[in-house]
């Protein structure tokens, strides 16, 4: 991967975190603003087309004026989880989206870890970063997990997990909707990590030409990364381990 696109997938990161925190209201011309108000320097054409390319588009003013469901939806949602401790398996999930290469294409992948164990519990790919998405993520997770009424789900404030389709998902299957507080960075931080980690172990200096090629590599991750990969803030044990001997 060139040193370019590296750049870009920084960037993509600030702006995504910038995008979001503003609730999807500002254009590129503001969010280089932020960049720059932050020591980021780059160029707002730059700025413009990573937006473009990842559907970062500004919701216009009358809209949001009319929004006002949304409005009181972003008021209404607050970080549920931020002094729960989870105590067995299916208590809280957490989730994030993170952005992957692909022959210099996009490619989306949402993940969903169980907060008690740090296990992968469901996880999607694709060329859209939209609600299906983050749905199918979590379809795949409740085909191999318990989802009970009560289960707490947390993640960012990005638009896909604000989508009405997503809302009505979750309180179908009684599951309570939690988001990171405005600002605040490391309020998914488990998720952060956990692609910091595959990326450095997994993704650093590779290219892949196909999807193909990318699903089979975060396959192997996660199997990995549940059934291997010892963990020091679970005693060392691998989350599989953990919630045998834990859950």
């Amino acid at each position: 991967m060139s040193q370019h696109a590296k750049r870009d997938i920084e960037l993509t990161k600030h702006i995504e975190r910038l995008f979001g925190e503003v609730d999807g209201i500002y254009g590129s011309p503001k969010i280089h603003t932020l960049l720059i108000r932050e020591g980021t320097i780059v160029g707002e054409n730059r700025v413009a087309r990573l937006m473009q390319k990842n559907n970062l588009k500004a919701r216009c003013s009358r809209i949001y004026k009319n929004n006002t469901h949304m409005d009181r939806f972003y008021a209404s949602i607050g970080n549920e989880i931020h002094e729960l401790e989870a105590t067995g398996p299916d208590q809280i999930w957490v989730g994030d989206v993170t952005y992957l290469r692909v022959n210099d294409e996009w490619r989306y992948l949402a993940m969903i870890m169980d907060k008690f164990s740090r296990k992968i519990v469901g996880w999607s790919l694709s060329t859209k970063r939209n609600v299906d998405l983050s749905i199918t993520a979590f379809k795949r997770a409740a085909t191999n997990r318990l989802v009970q009424a009560g289960l707490y789900f947390h993640s960012d404030r990005g638009s896909e997990y604000v989508a009405h389709k997503y809302q009505m998902w979750l309180k179908k299957n009684g599951v309570i909707q939690s988001m990171n507080r405005k600002g605040v960075m490391n309020d998914n931080a488990e998720m952060e990590s956990f692609f910091h980690q595959f990326k450095a172990e997994r993704l650093h200096g590779s290219e892949y030409t196909t999807e193909k090629e990318l699903r089979a590599v975060i396959i192997e991750y996660v199997g990995f990364y549940n059934q291997k990969r010892i963990h020091s803030s679970l005693g060392y044990s691998t989350p599989n381990d953990y919630e045998v001997t834990m859950g």
